[in-house]
C-alpha cells in the first residue's frame, strides 16, 4: 500500500485511478481533489525524456491533468519545477466603479497581467478578489492594472506598508511636527501626515527596512501614545463615508438649482405664470442654473469619455454624458443665437432644464445606491468590529495591556468578566461561561475549563480563566471567516454570466438604438429637436447599474446572513448550487452521531442495583485505554460513583477484561470471555441480540462466574440529527448516510433517523466512489462530513459541507462550513440558497423588464397610438 503525499491516506497501488513518477519515484492519489492539489502546489509542468537522438519534448500540465489512469500518461515522465512562486488571493477595494462596465473593465485589465489566474471584480462591494502567482505578479502590478484604466485602489494597512496611528498626548501643532520630524529620521519612511486636530498620523512606510514597532517606539520616546487603527476597517468605511458625504452635497447644490428649472417647465403646464421680469430673462436664468449642475457633474464626463477614448468601452457614465451633454451643448447654441441675433429661437426650443434635472436625479440615485452598497456590506464590516482591542498578557512574571496585534502564539492571557477574548486559544487555568453567539450564532452559553479551546471576539461571562494564544492574527477563526464572507461575497454566481454578457453589449447596443431612433423621427420629418429629444431620452432611459447590480447585491446578503448564522459560504457558485441539491449524503460518525462511545443502557440481573454493575464494570475497566472502557469510567464519574483500583488487570484482545477487587474476579466482555470461562448466558441472549439490533455493543459483566448484568455502550445521535433529517425530507430531498460500519448497526442508525439509502462497510478511500455512483444516476449530490477521511468524498461530490468542529483538511475541501457543529444549519443553509436565487431572479427580472419596455417607450414606439396620431398631424 502507498501513501497519499497531500492527505496522507493509504491507497492501493494496483487500484489508485491517479499516479504520477518524479525523479523516478512513483506517487498515488485517493483523488482528483488530491491530485490535482499535488499539481497546483507544485507548479509542474510534465516533459518526456529524450530517447536516443530524439529532442526533449515539453507539454504542459493540462495535456494529461485529466487522465484517470496511470497508461494514459506517457513513459518515463518526470516532473521539473517551473515557478518558484505561490498561489495567493487578495482582496482590492476599489473606489471609483460606477456600473457594471466599470468593474468589466477593470477584470479584463486584471486578467491581462502575467500571472493572474483568476479575477473576479464586484461592482456592488467595489472589491476585485484577484488569484495570482506571487512569483510572476505581485500587488504593485494589481494596484497599477486598475489604476491605468482609470479607478483607485484603496490602500490598507493588511497590504501595503501604511498604517494610521491615533497618537494621544499632542496638544499643538508643534507636538505634531515633533512626531513627524522624529519619524522622518528613520531609514524606509516614504511619507508622513501627521494632524493635531484629530489625533492621527498617516505613514507610508518600506516593511522590508523598518517595523511597525520600530514606528511605535519613535513616537513614544518622543513623548506621546501610539495607538494602531484597524486600517481594513477604517480605511474602507471612511472612503465610503467620504463618497457618501459628497454625494450628498453634490446632490443638495443640484437640487436647489434644479427645483427653479422645474418650475419654469412645469407652471405653464398645470396654470401657474412666471413672473414677466423671469420671463424676460429666462434664457439666460436656465443657463445660470444649469451650469453649475453641469459642473458639480463633471465626474460623468469625465469617466464616461475617459472609457469611451482610453479604454474604449462605454459604460452608464458614457451614456449619461452623452445624453446631458447633448442637451446641454444644444441649448447653449441656440442661447448663443438668441443672445447675439435675438430672434428666431425662443426660450421653449431650450433644453437646459433636461440636462439639469437629469444629473439631479442621477446624483440621487447614485446617492442611494452607495449608501445601500455600504449596506451590503455591513455584515464584514460587523465581523471585524468584534475583534478585541487590547489583552493583558503574562510576560516576565508581570501583567501587561498591550494592542492585540502584538500578541503572539504561546502568550498567556488573562481574560475577567464581561472581557472579550482576544485571541484563539486553550484555557489553562480557570473556567467560566462564554457567550460564542457572535461567532456561531448559538445564543446559550458555553461552559469552558481547562483544557477547552476558546475562540476570539466572543465574550466571557462569568468566571476568570488565563489561556494560552494558539492562533493569532490573520490565523484566528474570525480572521477565517471574515476572509470566506470577502472571498464569497467578491466571487460571481453562474447565474451572473448572463448579466456580464449582456452588459458588456448593453451600453453599446443602447447608442446605437439612440441613434436609430435620432435618424428615424429626423428623416420622417419631425425636425432636428423633436429627433435629439427621443435620442437623449433613449440613452437616459437604459440603465445598465440595474443588471450589474441584481446579483452581487443579493450575493452579498445571502452570505452576510450565512455568516451571521454560523454558516460559511466560499463562494457564490456553492450559494447558487445549494437549492438544487437531490440527495444529501451524511457522514455517520462524527456527524450524525457524537463520535464517541456512551453508555446507554444498564441491566441489573436478578434484582441486582444498576451503580453496583456500573461499579464494577468502572473499577475492570478503569486501567484499560479502550474507548469502550473511557464510556464506561466516565458513565460512573458521571453519576459519582467512587471508582476503586483494581488489585490485578488483564486485556484479552478481542474479548474483554478480567480484574480482581477485594478477593473478586470481575469479567467484562462479549460472548467469547464469557464463554471461555464457560458461564450460561443462554437466557441472556433475545436480550443481547435486541440492543445489537439497535447498533449497540452489549458487555456483560460477571462476578465471581455469576453474570451480575450487561452494559450497552453505542456512538450516540447529535441533538438535532433527526429533526435536521426530518426537515430535509420534508425539502424532498433523498437522505443516505455512509459509514465504515456493519449493516447492522449503520441500518439501526437509519432506521432511528428515518434514512433512506445506508451506504455500509465502506472503507474511507470508497467514499469518493460511492458518490460518483450517484453522481452517475444524474443526480446533485452534497456530502457532509467532519473528518479528514471525508475530504476526497467532500471534493468529489457537487456540494461538499464541512462541520466546522472538524480537522482542517475538510473545511478547506467544503463548498460550505457549518461553525456551529448543528446539521439543522443543513437546512438553513438550503433555504438561504432558495431565498437568495429568488431574489436575484426578481432582481434580474425587473431589470430586464424595466430596459426593454422603457427603451423602446423612449424611442418614440407609442408615439403612433396617440389620441391625436402626430402622423396624422403632421
Amino acid at each position: 500500500m502507498a501513501r497519499d503525499p497531500v492527505c496522507r491516506m493509504e491507497v492501493d497501488e494496483k487500484k489508485a485511478k491517479f499516479k504520477l513518477v518524479r525523479k523516478g519515484k512513483e506517487y498515488y492519489f485517493c483523488s482528483k481533489n488530491c491530485y490535482d492539489k499535488f499539481l497546483s502546489q507544485r507548479k509542474v509542468t510534465i516533459s518526456k525524456k529524450p530517447l536516443k537522438d530524439e529532442s526533449i519534448k515539453s507539454t504542459k500540465i493540462e495535456d494529461f491533468r485529466d487522465a484517470e489512469n496511470p497508461k494514459d500518461f506517457p513513459a518515463n515522465l518526470i516532473i521539473k519545477k517551473e515557478s518558484d512562486g505561490q498561489t495567493k488571493k487578495i482582496i482590492l477595494p476599489i473606489k471609483g466603479m460606477h456600473c457594471a462596465s466599470c468593474a468589466m473593465t477593470i477584470e479584463k485589465s486584471l486578467k491581462r497581467i502575467a500571472g493572474v489566474k483568476d479575477a473576479n471584480v464586484n461592482f456592488a462591494s467595489e472589491k476585485a478578489a484577484v488569484e495570482f502567482d506571487a512569483g510572476k505578479a505581485n500587488e504593485n502590478d494589481l494596484e497599477k492594472a486598475v489604476e491605468d484604466v482609470g479607478y483607485n485602489v484603496i490602500k490598507t494597512g493588511g497590504r501595503t506598508g501604511m498604517i494610521t496611528l491615533r497618537v494621544r498626548g499632542m496638544s499643538s501643532q508643534h507636538c505634531a511636527g515633533v512626531v513627524e520630524s522624529s519619524l522622518r529620521k528613520l531609514d524606509g519612511i516614504k511619507n508622513i501626515d501627521v494632524s493635531f486636530a484629530i489625533e492621527r498620523a498617516i505613514i507610508d512606510f518600506d516593511p522590508e527596512k523598518v517595523s511597525i514597532e520600530k514606528i511605535k517606539k519613535i513616537i513614544v520616546d518622543a513623548g506621546y501614545e501610539p495607538e494602531e487603527f484597524k486600517e481594513d476597517i477604517d480605511r474602507e468605511k471612511e472612503a465610503r463615508q467620504q463618497e457618501i458625504k459628497a454625494l450628498k452635497w453634490k446632490f443638495f447644490i443640484s437640487l436647489v438649482l434644479g427645483l427653479p428649472l422645474l418650475y419654469f417647465v412645469m407652471a405653464p403646464q398645470i396654470g401657474l405664470e412666471i413672473p414677466r421680469y423671469i420671463g424676460q430673462n429666462l434664457v439666460i436664468i436656465q443657463f445660470l442654473l444649469t451650469t453649475p449642475i453641469m459642473v458639480v457633474g463633471y465626474e460623468f464626463f469625465l469617466r464616461g469619455f475617459r472609457s469611451l477614448i482610453k479604454n474604449r468601452t462605454a459604460n452608464m457614465d458614457t451614456l449619461i454624458a452623452l445624453g446631458t451633454g447633448a442637451a446641454y451643448a444644444y441649448s447653449l447654441v441656440i442661447s448663443m443665437l438668441i443672445w447675439f441675433f435675438g430672434k428666431g429661437y425662443g426660450a421653449h426650443d431650450l433644453y437646459y432644464e433636461i440636462a439639469g434635472l437629469l444629473i439631479m436625479f442621477i446624483l440621487l440615485g447614485k446617492l442611494l445606491e452607495a449608501i445601500a452598497k455600504g449596506k451590503t456590506s455591513e455584515a464584514i464590516r460587523k465581523l471585524l468590529g468584534l475583534q478585541a482591542k487590547t489583552a493583558v498578557v503574562i510576560r516576565n512574571g508581570r501583567e501587561q495591556k498591550i494592542n492585540v496585534d502584538d500578541v503572539v502564539v504561546n502568550d498567556i492571557i488573562i481574560v475577567k468578566p464581561g472581557e472579550k477574548i482576544p485571541v484563539d486559544g486553550v484555557i489553562v487555568d480557570g473556567h467560566s461561561s462564554v457567550d460564542e453567539s457572535m461567532v456561531t450564532g448559538e445564543s446559550i452559553p458555553v461552559e469552558k475549563a481547562k483544557g477547552d479551546k476558546v475562540i476570539g471576539a466572543t465574550i466571557n461571562k462569568t468566571g476568570s480563566f488565563k489561556f494560552k494564544a494558539t492562533k493569532v492574527g490573520k490565523d484566528t477563526v474570525l480572521a477565517h471567516i471574515v476572509r470566506m464572507v470577502e472571498e464569497a461575497q467578491g466571487s460571481k454566481a453562474p447565474i451572473q454570466r448572463l448579466a456580464d454578457l449582456i452588459s458588456a453589449y448593453f451600453v453599446p447596443i443602447v447608442a446605437v438604438i439612440g441613434v436609430i431612433a435620432f435618424l428615424a423621427w429626423y428623416s420622417l420629418g419631425f425636425g432636428f429637436v423633436f429627433a435629439l429629444t427621443v435620442f437623449i431620452a433613449v440613452l437616459i432611459i437604459a440603465c445598465p447599474c440595474a443588471l450589474g447590480l441584481a446579483t452581487p447585491t443579493a450575493i452579498m446578503v445571502g452570505t452576510g446572513l450565512g455568516a451571521k448564522n454560523g454558516i460559511l459560504f466560499k463562494n457564490a457558485e456553492s450559494l447558487q448550487l445549494a437549492k438544487s441539491i437531490q440527495t444529501i449524503i451524511f457522514d455517520k460518525t462524527g456527524t450524525l452521531t457524537k463520535g464517541k462511545p456512551e453508555v446507554t443502557d444498564i441491566i441489573s440481573i436478578k434484582n441486582g442495583k444498576g451503580k453496583d454493575v456500573l461499579k464494577f464494570a468502572a473499577i475492570a475497566e478503569k486501567r484499560s485505554e479502550h474507548p469502550l472502557a473511557e464510556a464506561i469510567v466516565n458513565k460512573a464519574k458521571d453519576l459519582r460513583i467512587k471508582i476503586d483500583e483494581p488489585k490485578k488487570f488483564n486485556s484479552i484482545t478481542g474479548k474483554g477484561v478480567e480484574a480482581f477487587y477485594k478477593n473478586n474476579k470481575i469479567l467484562l466482555g462479549n460472548r467469547k470471555l464469557i464463554g471461555k470461562n464457560k458461564i450460561n448466558i443462554e437466557n441472556l441472549e433475545n436480550k443481547i441480540r435486541i440492543l445489537e439490533e439497535e447498533g449497540k455493543t452489549v458487555m456483560i459483566v460477571a462476578l465471581n462466574k455469576k453474570i451480575i448484568g450487561m452494559i450497552a455502550v453505542a456512538d450516540t445521535l447529535k441533538e438535532y440529527s433527526k429533526e435536521a433529517v426530518r426537515q430535509l425530507h420534508k425539502m424532498g430531498k433523498e437522505i443516505a448516510m455512509i459509514t465504515g460500519d456493519n449493516e447492522r448497526t449503520a441500518n439501526a442508525i437509519a432506521r432511528q433517523l428515518g434514512i433512506d439509502r445506508v451506504l455500509a462497510e465502506v472503507l474511507p478511500q470508497e467514499k469518493a466512489n460511492e458518490i460518483k455512483k450517484l453522481q452517475a444516476e444524474k443526480k446533485k449530490v452534497a456530502m457532509v462530513g467532519d473528518g479528514i477521511n471525508d475530504a476526497p468524498a467532500l471534493a468529489q461530490a457537487d456540494l461538499g459541507i464541512a462541520i466546522g468542529s472538524g480537522t482542517d483538511i475538510a473545511i478547506e475541501t467544503g463548498d460550505i462550513v457549518l461553525i456551529k457543529n448543528d446539521l439543522r444549519d443543513v437546512v438553513t443553509a438550503i433555504d438561504l440558497s432558495r431565498y437568495t436565487l429568488k431574489k436575484i431572479k426578481q432582481n434580474l427580472f425587473w431589470a430586464f423588464i424595466y430596459n426593454i419596455i422603457g427603451i423602446p417607450v423612449a424611442a418614440g414606439v407609442l408615439y403612433p397610438f396617440k389620441k391625436h396620431n402626430i402622423f396624422i398631424s403632421k
